[in-house]
């Protein structure tokens, strides 16, 4: 199967498997049209120095998972890649876990707006540590993921 055959969820795979996704541990939990749920285990390396997750951590799990919803409500061929984000950090994100929630809000020609919502999972609950919103421009998919 060529890249320019897959569908939304398994492009979401095909890209999550490179680069920095791939290399940070990002695990894609869930993929509907216009949703995406991505999550990240923590790991020391992850942390900043109060023992937190980075900032810098969030704002890309946020971002992948922004793109994820946008590409999977996209047409076959095209992608969602970042225009803009903004992340507010609401608490400290000290749990076992991140995960990340993103819906796309507006699809409007090939700019889309998505909303995510990141959550600091302990053994029991879930805390809100930062909501964000990214915009995205659809483009072609790149020429690797179309061979």
């Amino acid at each position: 199967m060529s890249g320019s055959d897959l569908n939304p969820p398994e492009l979401a795979e095909a890209i999550n498997a490179k680069g920095f996704m791939g290399a940070a541990g990002f695990r894609i939990v869930a993929i509907k049209p216009g949703h995406a749920e991505i999550a990240l285990a923590r790991r020391d390396d992850l942390l900043q120095f109060f023992g937190h997750f980075h900032g810098g951590i969030i704002t890309a799990l946020a971002d992948h998972a922004a793109g994820i919803a946008i590409t999977s409500s996209l047409p076959r061929g095209k992608i969602g890649v970042t225009v803009e984000i903004k992340v507010n950090f609401l608490s400290p994100a000290d749990g076992i876990e991140l995960i990340a929630r993103a819906k796309t809000l507006k699809m409007s020609g090939s700019i889309g707006v998505a909303t995510v919502e990141v959550f600091s999972k302990s053994q029991t609950s879930e805390t809100l540590c930062a909501f964000g919103t990214a915009t995205m421009r659809a483009m072609d998919l790149p020429g690797e993921l179309r061979a």
